[in-house]
């Protein structure tokens, strides 16, 4: 194998081994092609690592090029020093600029918390009661972690009463919900309320037979529910 600093030496008598089959650009022929010095480099260049060429801007191969060669020696931007000097012999997709990459997307955050409608409010009305304004406090201090996108109230009633009458009712208290979280600071505009009535129960058939009205509205406890749905992504990544 020749030595680069040989390489260096010889400039000239390396002429007669031939020149690039490929001509590059006019604007190429006054651009440098510095080469990684690691491993043979199968083309002449100068003390700075330059690969010399012609007044054509045609490189200057030594007698060890191959395509191969071409292809091994690496450029210093990590490309085939080949895919400036002899274009027409390295494959064009080995000669593209690795892609930049696409920084990950900040894993959502989506959560959903089930609060009982009874701890939020008195039964059958739809004004927060004390407790229910802690909690929802509690959860506008967790809001100040995350970059919100949505927040979604859905309000869930038991099957006593009318469906209209229950469909306002859950409508009403979704409502309260999001004008307390509006005044304690999280954006309105990204708070969408939705009352199902009584259409989503959860207690399913446990409750069938049960005459006492008392006993009925105890049992049918779970169905009363307000769900907040929260999406966003945790602040800082």
């Amino acid at each position: 194998m020749i030595k680069h600093t040989k390489k260096h030496l010889m400039l000239l008598a390396f002429a007669a081994a031939g020149l690039s089959a490929s001509a590059v650009q006019a604007a190429d022929a006054v651009t440098d092609i510095v080469v990684n010095p690691a491993g043979e480099i199968p083309y002449v260049i100068d003390a700075r690592n330059v690969v010399a060429r012609s007044d054509f801007g045609l490189c200057w191969r030594t007698g060890y090029w191959t395509p191969a060669a071409a292809e091994q020696a690496l450029a210093d931007n990590d490309l085939p020093v080949g895919c400036a000097c002899d274009g027409d012999v390295i494959e064009a997709a080995k000669c593209a600029p690795p892609a930049a990459e696409t920084p990950a997307a900040p894993p959502a955050v989506a959560q959903k918390i089930k609060l009982s409608a009874d701890a939020l409010f008195d039964f059958d009305k739809a004004v927060l009661k004390p407790t229910g304004k802690q909690m929802l406090d509690e959860l506008a201090t967790k809001l100040d972690q995350i970059n919100l996108e949505v927040i979604l109230a859905v309000g869930h009633t038991d099957r006593i009463g009318s469906a209209a009458y229950n469909q306002r009712l859950s409508e009403r208290r979704a409502a309260a919900v999001k004008t307390y979280l509006a005044n304690k600071g999280v954006p309105s505009q990204a708070i969408y309320t939705e009352g199902k009535g009584k259409t989503q129960p959860v207690t399913g058939d446990k409750c069938n037979g049960i005459k006492n009205r008392k006993a009925l509205i105890s049992c049918l406890q779970p169905d009363r529910r307000v769900e907040i749905e929260v999406i966003g992504t945790t602040k800082g990544q």
